[in-house]
This record gives structure tokens, sequence and C-alpha cells, in this order.
């Protein structure tokens, strides 16, 4: 599978934190698509900053990933969680898989991984945490926007969820997932400008439920409708499809428009390798009005002749700004402190 959003992003994480791990049943995270797997053993969540660079960077593993081994039988990571010591913004996220000893090790191995904001609501399914990064094989980079940030407080929970799998011939030992993230901490000097807020769109064709769903054979298409509940603008958008899909379209229905349509790029077996990028910057974003119904429309042409167990996802993700921040401080939500204090490492 491919999870793709190379667009200018504003993200980052924090200064040391808290590793923790959960329970995955006690979550069925919506990217597993309900799904239950044996856990993996002894992965931990590290977090190491560099002060002068002013970047953390997070690795989770060590993962075991034998030759030729699916999602569905492949023992996952437990959910981790990483607490942020500080109030600030997050600015980029730049993923890879990697070796014990840091040598690179093909992305393709990486199902995906999504990270989650326990203490916010999305504002798109308020059901939801904010998801406010993920990535997949294609391990393309979040960049930074200028001037823009994704705005975290001291304490928040990043909930950090990953699915691996290996498609390749070749066996992997102790691999990790590494994730650099820049970040900026908030000041009181007058030589540090603040970020103007960005807030992850994630527009899903399951609406506001599990993101996966199964796959028929042939062509087939699934849609979906979410309603925008502040005015603003979206910065750009990219998509995340899985093997086989074909295009995914963002239409805002309010005002028959199409907002993007994102045409796949697949090899010669119909496995994802890149989806393309739409940016509005050039145009100061593309204006939401509260209320504007958005339909997301993803389609797939499986060639297999057979159906695909939870084979699918469709989503177009982006970045909105909203006309009034200040509506947005409504998301925030408390977290109960029901996580496990186990595999905690961290260090400078």
């Amino acid at each position: 599978m491919k999870f793709i959003l190379s667009i200018c992003a504003a993200i980052f994480l924090a200064p040391i934190g808290i590793a923790q791990t959960m329970d995955p049943s006690s979550q069925g995270g919506f990217m597993q698509g309900g799904m239950r797997h044996s856990v993996a053993k002894g992965v931990m969540l590290n977090a190491k900053v560099d002060s002068v660079a002013n970047t953390v960077t997070l690795r989770v593993g060590p993962m075991t990933l034998p030759a030729n081994t699916s999602h569905m039988n492949m023992p996952q990571p437990p959910d981790l969680v990483w607490q942020i010591p500080f109030s600030g913004w997050l600015l980029a996220y730049h993923p890879r898989m990697v070796d014990a000893a840091g040598n690179a090790v093909p992305g393709a191995v990486l199902h995906h991984t999504a990270f989650w904001n326990e203490n916010r609501s999305d504002f798109l399914c308020p059901n939801k945490e904010e998801h406010i990064f993920g990535a997949g094989s294609e391990m393309t980079d979040w960049g930074e926007v200028p001037g823009y940030g994704y705005q975290v407080q001291k304490g928040d929970n990043i909930r950090i969820e990953t699915m691996v799998y290996n498609p390749t011939a070749v066996s992997y030992d102790k691999v990790y997932l590494e994730v650099v993230i820049p970040f900026q901490e908030k000041s009181e000097s007058a030589g540090t400008a603040p970020r103007k807020n960005v807030y992850p769109a994630w527009m899903d064709v399951k609406v506001c439920g599990s993101s996966g769903y199964d796959v028929k054979p042939g062509k087939s298409e699934e849609a979906g409708v979410v309603v925008v509940k502040y005015d603003g603008v979206l910065l750009g958008v990219g998509g995340h499809m899985h093997d086989y899909g074909r295009e995914i379209v963002l239409q805002d229905v309010s005002r028959k428009d199409t907002v993007a349509t994102l045409d796949m790029k697949l090899d010669s077996q119909g496995h994802l390798e890149s989806v393309p990028v739409k940016l509005f910057l050039d145009q100061g974003g593309y204006k939401f009005d509260k209320n504007d119904v958005l339909k997301i429309t993803a389609t797939y042409d499986n060639p297999t002749g057979k159906l695909l167990p939870e084979g699918a996802m469709g989503i177009v993700v982006g970045y909105f700004v909203p006309a009034d921040d200040q509506l947005m401080a409504s998301l925030r939500r408390t977290v109960k402190p029901t996580h496990n204090m186990a595999s905690m490492s961290h260090s400078h």
C-alpha cells in the first residue's frame, strides 16, 4: 500500500516524552479496519532529541519481518504513545525504515503508520482523534510550509499506530520505523514569530468509521461524504489508497465543483507506486464554507478474480487553515489515564 501526502505541510513533534504501549484490542484503530493481529513482542518507542537542530527522531522497533508475509499473518506492533513535554508547533515529518545500524530498509515493508493526537478531535469527524500524520511504503516526506505549523500543547499524547508486512523475497531482522520531525517551541522572545495553525484534513470514503474495506473483483467504486464545519481554506491535497487503486476524487458537492482528481501511478502488477499531489497555494488555498458537503470517491480495479478482505482504503489528505482559529479550541478533549506505563525509552 501507499500512504502519500507530499504537500508542503507544517507539522512537528516536541522534545522528549514518554513512550507507552497500549492494548490494541482496546482501541480498534480506524486505520486497522477492526482487524485483529497477534502482537509483536519487544517493540518500543524511542525518542531522541537534537536540541541544536530542533528535531526529534522517533524510532518504533525492533521488528522481525519474514519474507513473503502478508499484513494479516505478520505480528503487529502494539500502539505506542509519545507524550509531548512542551507547547509549540510540529513542522514536518521525514519517515524511513532502517535496520539496527541505521541502514536503509526498503519502504515496501511498511504497510502504514498513523499518528493520532489523543487530546484533540478531528475537525471533520469529532468521534475520531485528530489524525496528524500518516505514511506508507512510498516513504514520502511531509515538507514544511514556512510560517505554518501544527500546534501542540505540553502533555499531548500522540498515539502511533503501525502496521508492517513483507511482500519481498528477503527477510529482515531488527527493523525500525524512523521518523525525523522538526519542531518549533513556543517562545516569548521577540525574535521567534509564532506559526499560523493548520489542521489535518482526512476525508475518507468510509466517512467517520473504520477506513478499511473489501475490494471486489474487477472495477469497483466506493464513495462517502463529509460536511465541513468551519469556514477556511485547504492548502493542498494528496491521497491514500492500496494496491489496485486507480483514482480518488474530491468534490465540493455544494458548489458542484471538483476540488481534485488524483490518478494513481501503478507498476505492471497493479502495485501502487505513487499518488499525485495538488496544491492550491498560488490561489491562497481552496476556499471552503461552513456546511459545504464534500464527496470522496475511490476507484479500484482488482485483477485477481477474488475478493480482497480489507484490501482497500480511499482517503484524501490535506491541510486546512480556518478563517477563525479561536473556534478550533472546541476540539480539545480530555484523555483518561488508561495506558500502561511500559516500554519507556527516551534520550537526549
